[in-house]
């Protein structure tokens, strides 16, 4: 499955945002969706995560509260709506899809997504 996030900009801090992460055809709604980030010169991160049906999510704790992950049921598109943002939320966002749950690379859970769609950077001023 091919995927495309977007959505990302230049926001002020205790700003919002809504990425998006659209698969390339039907096959994506079968697979469970996260989002990962990678500030410079940081490690890529685990943010969240959804089951295929929208049952059950995944939240690093640094973003619980502030972000949600949602989907629809037998949707091509995923979305991470992010309230409250501030200049550590700064980095690139990347979706991802797979069929194993736990989310691989989500916390506590090993590996790492199998589909990768490209980045979208978010940058929160101050």
């Amino acid at each position: 499955v091919q995927l495309q996030a977007s959505g990302g900009g230049l926001v002020q801090a205790g700003g919002s945002l809504r990425l998006s992460c659209a698969g390339s055809d039907g096959t994506f709604a079968n697979y469970h969706m996260g989002w990962f980030r990678q500030a410079p010169g940081k490690e890529r991160e685990f943010v969240a995560a959804i089951r295929w049906s929208g049952s059950l999510t995944l939240y690093a704790d640094s973003v619980k509260g502030r972000f949600t992950i949602s989907r629809g049921y037998g949707s091509n598109t995923g979305y991470l709506q992010m309230n409250s943002l501030n200049p550590e939320d700064t980095a690139v966002y990347y979706c991802a899809a797979d069929v194993q749950w736990p989310f691989p690379g989500a916390a506590r859970a090993m590996g790492a997504p199998r589909y990768w769609g490209q980045g979208t950077q978010v940058t929160v001023s101050s």
